[in-house]
C-alpha cells in the first residue's frame, strides 16, 4: 500500500457538514480527540450531492464517547461505533481509529489505538477513504480519492485482492458505487471482482439482500448495476437462477421509478419483482426466502411476478388491439380494452396490487419500444392505467365485495366447499356485468347453480 499522502491543501472546499456534526467533533476535540468527518458524506459532499449521514472518526474508544454526550446507542462498541443523537434525533455513528488484525471475509477483528492514517487504510475504496476537519477546514486524502471522484474511477485502497479477501462485501458495494456516480471500475480492481466471485458465498444472505435493496434505492439506473452482477460472476455464486438474465431482460428497472422519500416501499419491491420477473414465480419465492426477505414481502413481490407472467401477455394484446382500434371517445361504452376487462385484471392482481403490476407492465412494454419490438405506447398506457384504477377502487372485484356472503348460501342449502366456489361463481358474473351486484339477483343466480360444487 502506497504511503499516505497529506493533503492540507489549497483548493480545499468547504464541505459544510451541519451544526449538530461540528458541534460532536468539537465537543470531541475540546476533550482532546482528534476527530474527523469520515466516509459516504465526505465522498459526497466533494461530489456536490447532499448527504444527511455525516459519520466521524476518532481518537476517543467507545467509554470516552459514551461519557461526553448524554444520548448515545450502542451501534457496534465491539468495533468501537457509538450513535451519538443529536437534538433532531438524528444518529451520528462515531467510531474509534482503528485498523484490523483478522479478517475471514464477513468479520473482522479490530484493534483501536490507531492513527486517522490506520483507520483510512482499512477502508475500501479511494473514493471512501477521505477525511475531513470542519475545525481545520482540512482533507486527508493520502490514496487520491478526490483524483478519483475527478476521473470517474472506482480504485481499491491499496491492493485489491487483499481488499476482497477482507471483506467479501466489497465486490458488491463496488459494482453499486459504479452505477449509482456513472463511474468505471479501474482494471485491476475489476479484475479481483472478478476472481472474488467465487467466493461470494461466504456472504450471509441478509448481507446480499441489503446490497439488492441498496442498489434499488440509490441507484437510477439498476439495470447496470445488475448487469455488472452478471458479468463478474456474482449472480452464478448468489442467484443463479439469474447467471444468464439478458440485457433486455434488466432493462425494465431502469423505468420503474426508486424511492427517493422513505414510506414508499412498494415502490422498491416493485423494482425488485422487476429484476427477478425472467424466473418462475415458484423460484422467486424459494429465491426471497433464501436472501431472507420477510414472508409478506416475499409473497408480495412473487405474487406481483406471478400475475405478470400470467396476465402479461393478454394484457399486451389488449392494449396493442386498441391501439389499433384507433383512439375512441374516453367515455365511449365500446371502450377497449372493455371494463369487465379491467376489473378481471383487477380482480385477479387484487386492488391493492394492481397499481404495481400495471407499473411494471410499463417498465416491460418502455424496454420493448426501446428494443424495436411492438408494445403498447405510454399514451395508451397511462389512458389505461387511469381507468384500470379507477375500476379496481369503484367495482366489485373481490369475494367481499359482493351483496351476498355465504351465511346467505347456506340459508339456501349450500354449505361446505360449494360455498366458496358458487361465490366465485357469482364474482364472475359480478366482473362481467356488475349491476348484477344486488342481494335479489345474486341469490337469484345462486338457486340457478348446482348446490354442490357452484355449476349450472
Amino acid at each position: 500500500m502506497s504511503a499516505p499522502k497529506s493533503d492540507k491543501p489549497r483548493n480545499v472546499p468547504r464541505l459544510d457538514p451541519p451544526e449538530t456534526v461540528r458541534g460532536i467533533a468539537k465537543r470531541l476535540e475540546d476533550a482532546g480527540f482528534e476527530t474527523w468527518c469520515v466516509g459516504g458524506a465526505v465522498r459526497d459532499a466533494l461530489l456536490g450531492h447532499p448527504h444527511l449521514d455525516w459519520d466521524l472518526a476518532t481518537a476517543a474508544k467507545p467509554p470516552d464517547v459514551r461519557k461526553l454526550f448524554k444520548r448515545t446507542v450502542p451501534v457496534g462498541v465491539e468495533f468501537g461505533t457509538i450513535g451519538v443523537l443529536d437534538h433532531d434525533n438524528v444518529m451520528h455513528e462515531v467510531t474509534t481509529f482503528r485498523k484490523d488484525v483478522q479478517t475471514d471475509g464477513r468479520h473482522a477483528v479490530v484493534e483501536f489505538g490507531a492513527s486517522l492514517d490506520d483507520d483510512l487504510a482499512r477502508r475500501d475504496y479511494t473514493i471512501n477513504a477521505i477525511a475531513y476537519s470542519p475545525s481545520k477546514n482540512e482533507l486527508r486524502d493520502p490514496y487520491e480519492g478526490r483524483k478519483d471522484l475527478e476521473g470517474k474511477l472506482i480504485r481499491a485502497v491499496g491492493d485489491p485482492r487483499d481488499r476482497m479477501r477482507e471483506d467479501r462485501l466489497r465486490a458488491l458495494r463496488a459494482i453499486r458505487f459504479a452505477a449509482r456516480f456513472n463511474f468505471d471500475i479501474e482494471r485491476d480492481t475489476w479484475d479481483a471482482i472478478v476472481e472474488s466471485a467465487p467466493e461470494l458465498s461466504r456472504l450471509s444472505a441478509e448481507r446480499v439482500k441489503q446490497e439488492i435493496e441498496k442498489t434499488m434505492d440509490q441507484v437510477r439506473l439498476p439495470s447496470k448495476a445488475f448487469a455488472m452482477w452478471r458479468d463478474t460472476g456474482a449472480f452464478g455464486t448468489l442467484i443463479p437462477a439469474l447467471a444468464r438474465v439478458t440485457d433486455l431482460q434488466l432493462l425494465p428497472l431502469d423505468h420503474l421509478r426508486r424511492p427517493l422519500v422513505p414510506g414508499r416501499p412498494a415502490r422498491r419491491s416493485t423494482r425488485i419483482a422487476g429484476l427477478f420477473a425472467s424466473m418462475p414465480a415458484a423460484t422467486v419465492r424459494k429465491t426471497l426466502k433464501d436472501l431472507r426477505f420477510s414472508n409478506t414481502e416475499g409473497e408480495w413481490i412473487a405474487l406481483l411476478v406471478e400475475r405478470w407472467q400470467q396476465l402479461g401477455p393478454s394484457m399486451t394484446t389488449a392494449l396493442l388491439k386498441s391501439e389499433e382500434m384507433g383512439a375512441a371517445d374516453p367515455w365511449s361504452s365500446d371502450q377497449y380494452p372493455t371494463s369487465a376487462m379491467l376489473r378481471t385484471w383487477a380482480a385477479s392482481a387484487g386492488r391493492t396490487r394492481l397499481a404495481p403490476l400495471l407499473r411494471l407492465a410499463d417498465a416491460f412494454w418502455w424496454a420493448a419500444r426501446q428494443a424495436g419490438d411492438p408494445a403498447p405506447y405510454k399514451q395508451t398506457v397511462a389512458s389505461v392505467y387511469k381507468r384500470a384504477i379507477r375500476i379496481a377502487y369503484k367495482d366489485a372485484i373481490a369475494i367481499s365485495d359482493l351483496a351476498i356472503d355465504g351465511t346467505d348460501l347456506e340459508k339456501l342449502g349450500i354449505s361446505g366447499p360449494a360455498v366458496g366456489a358458487t361465490l366465485r361463481r357469482l364474482l364472475d358474473a359480478v366482473i362481467n356485468d356488475p349491476r348484477k351486484n344486488t342481494n335479489d339477483q345474486l341469490l337469484e343466480i345462486a338457486k340457478s347453480l348446482d348446490g354442490r360444487d357452484g355449476t349450472p
